[in-house]
């Protein structure tokens, strides 16, 4: 007998199934592989970059932050000693000279903020 089946009403025969394979010309299709490629090669080029980039930043940071921490031990050492660094007087008179510039600017902002009371879009921080 014949191998062919009936489904449905239809006469199949056998065959290959599944997809027909497209009639597509094998120059464009290796046009495509090679822009491809290319565009793959640029991505990775760019992300290398961007990496080298990352590290380099990192790198600057933590010899900046090893030149802060050095500084801090000198500071530590010399406090060891009996001696008050200049940096260290600085900053403490500094901060209370801020102090007291902060009083003053809190009670002139606070000023401000009443008068944009009327204004709920407004942040009083950002005045």
């Amino acid at each position: 007998m014949d191998d062919s089946k009936v489904v449905g009403g239809k006469v199949k025969k056998p065959g290959k199934r599944g997809r027909k394979p497209a009639k597509i010309d094998l120059k464009a299709k290796l046009e495509r592989s090679r822009q491809s490629a290319r565009e793959c090669r640029a991505r990775k080029k760019l992300r290398y970059q961007y990496l080298e980039e990352l590290v380099s930043s990192r790198e600057r940071a933590i010899c900046a932050l090893r030149e802060e921490l050095e500084m801090y031990k000198q500071w530590c050492m010399a406090m060891d000693q009996g001696k008050i660094p200049s940096e260290i007087k600085a900053l403490l008179t500094g901060e209370e000279q801020g102090k007291a510039q902060q009083n003053s600017t809190k009670l002139a902002k606070a000023g401000k903020t009443e008068a944009n009371s009327s204004n709920p879009c407004r942040y009083p921080a950002y005045d």
